[in-house]
Order: structure tokens, then sequence, then C-alpha cells
């Protein structure tokens, strides 16, 4: 069996966005079909969202995505970028979930595809 790719939908939306998924998936729950994962961020306004996902930031993912799991301190020297920057990008990036962490230390990105709808 083919594994299909995982799929991040960002999308720029307020709150009600977040309680119509919920609503579309509490109601197909109370029908007796199964709810889906849904993978989406969504993001209040475009402002935040390229304050949140800076050029630099996206870079690191790209890089990321490419290489597979590393320390934040290969990163950084595959990036070619202070240590404490890239750092505190994989902490942001890692508190919205479009990086993970490992036990032993790594971070990854868990995405094979993003998906933006504006």
């Amino acid at each position: 069996m083919v594994a299909l790719p995982k799929v991040l939908e960002l999308r720029l939306g307020d709150a009600r966005d977040a309680l119509d998924r919920f609503e579309a998936a509490w109601n197909r729950r109370a029908e007796g079909r199964k709810a889906g994962a849904l993978r989406v961020l969504s993001m209040r306004d475009l402002p935040l969202l390229l304050r949140t996902l800076t050029p630099a930031r996206w870079e690191l993912l790209d890089r990321l995505r490419e290489a597979g799991p590393l320390s934040i301190y290969e990163l950084a020297k595959r990036l070619e970028r202070d240590y404490k920057n890239v750092h505190t990008d994989v902490t942001s990036l890692a508190r919205i979930g479009l990086i993970e962490r490992a036990a032993d230390g790594g971070v990854s990105v868990p995405w094979d595809v993003v998906r933006g709808e504006f």
C-alpha cells in the first residue's frame, strides 16, 4: 500500500474557522462516520503569518525537510546561522506544529507538503 503524503493546510482565518472544522468533525462522528485527522494550522491574518514564517524560517523548514532529523547544532551549521537564532526559530516553529522534537533532541519536519489557503 502506498503511503499518502502528510499534508498540512495553512489557512488565514479567525477562531470561527477552527470552530467550524470542529463542528463538522463532531457531526461526522455523531453520524457514525470516521472523523479523519485534520491537519490545519490557522493564522489570524497575513501580518501574523509573515511574522511567524519569515524567509529564514522557511529556509530552515526546507533544509530540515530535505535533510531529515538533525540536531539544532547541526541545522545551524548547515544554514550557516547563529545557534541561538536557529534555536529560537525551531522553538517557535515547534510550538505551532511545523517542526517535531524527538526525545534525543533531534528536530524534523513531519509534513511532506504545506498547502496554503488564503
